[in-house]
């Protein structure tokens, strides 16, 4: 090693949208996401809100993509359980590139069985619906994925899931 801090999965992913010009993140809060949250509500580039609930991240970033403006919604699994009618019937149906990125729960070591519910049918919804997702398990592969599938969201004015594995953040810390 030379002594150069590593990069965190959370500067990767801050760098990485403000190289392709997503400027607006609307999110529920959540612990694990905890460090992207700051750093994009830190950096005045971005404008990073909190919202109620994931369909009106969803509904902000529609809108937002409608006027000229490019957005993430951040969010963890157990939220992505309220999206498949807000998927199909706005961001599928009218080919809005919405890029949502989830801190993924539910499994290991998961104590909450809702959690884990979630996590066994996020991934077959997102393929139900067609929109391609992407689960990111180390950091070596985290810039490449999360920019290609931006561009990729934009090129074919479709939505995509980026899933934040507990394998590169950590996942939330339970007390034994």
């Amino acid at each position: 090693m030379d002594g150069t801090p590593r990069a965190t999965w959370h500067d990767i992913v801050v760098d990485t949208l403000r190289r392709n010009d997503v400027r607006l993140v609307p999110y529920v809060p959540d612990r694990v996401l905890t460090p992207l949250i700051r750093a994009v509500e830190a950096d005045p580039f971005f404008t990073a809100f909190p919202t109620a609930r994931e369909e009106e991240a969803v509904g902000i970033v529609a809108g937002a993509w409608m006027g000229g403006t490019r957005g993430i919604v951040l969010m963890q699994t157990s939220g992505f359980a309220t999206l498949p009618n807000v998927l199909a019937s706005l961001a599928c149906a009218c080919q809005i590139p919405l890029v949502m990125l989830v801190s993924e729960r539910g499994t290991l070591g998961e104590f909450n069985l809702g959690q884990a519910m979630v996590c066994r049918t996020m991934r077959p919804v997102l393929s139900a619906l067609g929109i391609e997702h992407h689960t990111i398990t180390r950091l070596d592969e985290t810039e490449f994925v999360v920019d290609r599938t931006i561009r990729q969201a934009i090129a074919t004015q479709a939505p995509a899931c980026l899933i934040l594995s507990p394998l590169l953040t950590g996942g939330k810390a339970f007390s034994a």
